[in-house]
């Protein structure tokens, strides 16, 4: 017989089994439209955005504001 696995938390109960809980910081950093790190700042954001588009030039990065609920792409330089 197969053992249930219960949610850790009321909140974990609606997440696909391995995914994260949603990030906590303003500022998102997404690549293809898919959230990969969440930050404080957009100054943090925006360099490890950067970082990224100088070496995958063809990707899509964006930095999504929760607060205004808006993205920014970064642009190959």
């Amino acid at each position: 017989m197969a053992k249930m696995i219960r949610p850790k938390s009321e909140d974990d109960a609606f997440l696909p089994m391995g995914q994260k809980k949603p990030l906590l910081h303003r500022y998102w950093l997404q690549v293809d439209r898919q959230t990969k790190a969440s930050y404080e700042t957009i100054a943090e954001a925006e360099a490890a955005a950067k970082a990224i588009k100088a070496s995958h030039p063809i990707l899509q990065v964006g930095i999504y504001d929760a607060e205004k609920s808006q993205v920014t792409l970064v642009k190959n330089h």
